[in-house]
Formats: C-alpha cells, sequence, structure tokens
C-alpha cells in the first residue's frame, strides 16, 4: 500500500535512529525522500541503500543549527523533485554534562539547545512553507518530546526547547490551515535509537521498562509509522496535535508499578 505515494518529503536528521526508520518507511510507502543530516556519509549510504531497492532518495548535506543550511536543503529539494509536500523536522538533542539543573546549568548549552532543538524547527517550517502553499499544502510534522510535558532534574534546556516545539506546532497549524497546510508533533519517550542503546546503562533501561504502561521499548520504527500517517491523507482532518508515543510511561499514577511490587511480596 503507497500510503505516501509520489510526495516530496525532507527527513532532517534523516541518517540515523528515528530519522533512519522515518525516511525508509516513508520511501518504501512511495515518496520521494530528501535524507537531510549533519552526517553526510550516514544519509549518502541509507539513501544509496533506498535507492538499490528500488525506491527515491537522495542525501543532502544540513547543519541544522544555521538557517542559510536549512534553506539551502528546501530550494535544492524544490530543484530536484519541483515541488515539497512533507517537511519532518527531525534534529536536536542535548549535552547532558552541560544540560543541568537551572543553576549549574552551562548557559552555552542553553544558547546551542535552543537553536538545535526550536529554531530549526522554526526555519524548517519557515522555508517550507511557502513551497506547501504553491503545492496547494502540505503536513509538517515536528520531532517534539515527552520531556515537554513531565520534567527533570536535569535536561532543562531539552524540555524548555521540545516545549515551545509544542506550542510552535500549533502556531503553524492555526496560521496556514486555511492554506490546506497541517502541523502536528510526535512526542517521543525513550526509543531504543542507537544512541539510546549505546549511552543508556541497562539498569535504565530497566527503569524506564519498570514505568511503562507496555512491557516493551519503543523502537525506531514506532515513530517511523506515526510520520507516515501524519505524512499521508489518511491524518487529513489532524492538525495541531502532539502525539505521544511513549508506551504508556506517563500514564498511571507514578506510585503503581511499586504498589505491584508492594502488593506482590504480600500475596
Amino acid at each position: 500500500m503507497k500510503r505516501v505515494q509520489g510526495k516530496v518529503a525532507i527527513v532532517t536528521g534523516g541518517a540515523s535512529g528515528i530519522g533512519l526508520a522515518s525516511s525508509q518507511l516513508m520511501a518504501k510507502e512511495g515518496a520521494k525522500v530528501v535524507i537531510a543530516d549533519y552526517n553526510l556519509e550516514g544519509a549518502e549510504k541509507a539513501a544509496q541503500e533506498l535507492v538499490s531497492q528500488g525506491f527515491e532518495a537522495q542525501a543532502m548535506f544540513l547543519d541544522a543549527s544555521k538557517e542559510e543550511s536549512i534553506k539551502e536543503v528546501v530550494e535544492k529539494t524544490v530543484e530536484a523533485y519541483g515541488t515539497l509536500n512533507v517537511m519532518y523536522n527531525n534534529v536536536g538533542g542535548t549535552n547532558l554534562k552541560k544540560d543541568l539543573d537551572i543553576v549549574n546549568m552551562d548557559m552555552s548549552e542553553w544558547d546551542r539547545g535552543m537553536k538545535m532543538n526550536l529554531d530549526s524547527v522554526v526555519y524548517g517550517c519557515r522555508y517550507a512553507i511557502p513551497h506547501m502553499i504553491k503545492a496547494g499544502g502540505g503536513s509538517i510534522i515536528n520531532t517534539a518530546s515527552m520531556a515537554a510535558f513531565a520534567s527533570d532534574s536535569v535536561r532543562t534546556v531539552y524540555g524548555a526547547s521540545k516545549a515551545a516545539v509544542v506550542q510552535l506546532t500549533k502556531y503553524v497549524a492555526t496560521q496556514y490551515g486555511k492554506q490546506n497546510i497541517r502541523a502536528n508533533a510526535i512526542a517521543p519517550g525513550l526509543i531504543l535509537t542507537p544512541a539510546a542503546k549505546n549511552n543508556l546503562p541497562e539498569e535504565m533501561l530497566h527503569m524506564f521498562q519498570k514505568y511503562n504502561a507496555l512491557a516493551y521499548h519503543g523502537e525506531p520504527e514506532d515513530i517511523g509509522y506515526t510520520v507516515v500517517f501524519l505524512a499521508s491523507d489518511e491524518s487529513k482532518f489532524i492538525t495541531g496535535q502532539t502525539i505521544q508515543v511513549e508506551g504508556g510511561h506517563y500514564l498511571a499514577n507514578p506510585t503503581v508499578p511499586d504498589m505491584r511490587e508492594l502488593m506482590a511480596k504480600k500475596q
């Protein structure tokens, strides 16, 4: 089933993890995909693999911290394919050694984090929207995070910037809905990307799973399928929303897992 047949899509941060899974799934569902990433070698490898399987994809270099680089990717995409239908603003992250509590955080990380997580989305929208208007409409998808909805002892700039992405998504949806442009966000919980697997100790992974409503962690494809849905016409009456894809981690009263353990001991 070709759910996004013929659509032209840009995926920023598309060389690995969630971006790579989303690029692969959209290409397999019929989209012409531009994989834009700072890791150009990784993006080229991903694009070549898709092309070798008969799908349409190409790689482009993207430095998401620079407005001009985002603008260039959008313009080159339209040059190559004549239009733009889907913009997936997926670049983001933080430096856990610097993004600490508000008193102790490195303020240079505040500036860098806002630029990477929020400004990149702003410019992705800013430069994609005019081309989508010419195309008669389009779908903007932004990667937010569950950190936008639940606070933490650290990751101050990450949570604040992702909360801003949630609200920015609503503004874009409101401002351009009458021109048939939809804007939605996805808020992942812990997803087993290569970065998560390589950097999180096993104990921490078990801790997250303990508090999930489901008995397992999310995979990059779980976000990718949500991206395909939001890119497709199946979601044509959905806009301004943030879909939480997090395995029910934040669903229950936080005492539930501990209460289960307590009750099990008493039996």
